[in-house]
């Protein structure tokens, strides 16, 4: 396949998905015991992963082709599959039914708060370089 075709930027998306999702597993059950509820094991992978996007990106600007490949593979492929949205929504469902109002608002505006500052601090971090 060429470079750019569908079927292999498909396949960097897919090579980079295992490991990031693998890894976001071992993190959120390797923070568990030590933090009061798993949701903020996910919220810590989140901003990791809004930072290292945002640094992604500040860098790609600066690079040719090749950094749309890197891309594919890191910033949608590993990191996409690192960070999680879904799960993101069910622990926040989960904090709303069990009636936990401020930790719910604590961790909704915090992920989208906190993680639109960390994407802006990566992509300010990698715009520079």
């Amino acid at each position: 396949m060429a470079a750019g075709a569908p079927g292999s930027e498909a396949l960097l998306v897919a090579i980079g998905a295992v490991p990031g999702a693998w890894l976001r597993f071992r993190v959120v059950d390797h923070l568990e015991p030590v933090l009061p509820r798993r949701h903020w094991g996910t919220f810590g992978v989140n901003l990791i992963a809004c930072f290292a996007l945002g640094l992604m990106v500040g860098l790609e600007q600066s690079c040719g082709e090749a950094s749309r490949r890197v891309l594919l593979l890191i910033g949608t492929g590993f990191l996409g599959s690192f960070s999680t949205f879904s799960t993101f929504s069910a622990e926040l469902r989960a904090e709303l039914v069990a009636g936990h109002w401020r930790e719910a608002a604590v961790l909704a505006g915090g992920s989208v708060g906190g993680g639109l500052l960390a994407m802006l601090t990566g992509l300010s971090l990698g715009a520079v370089t």
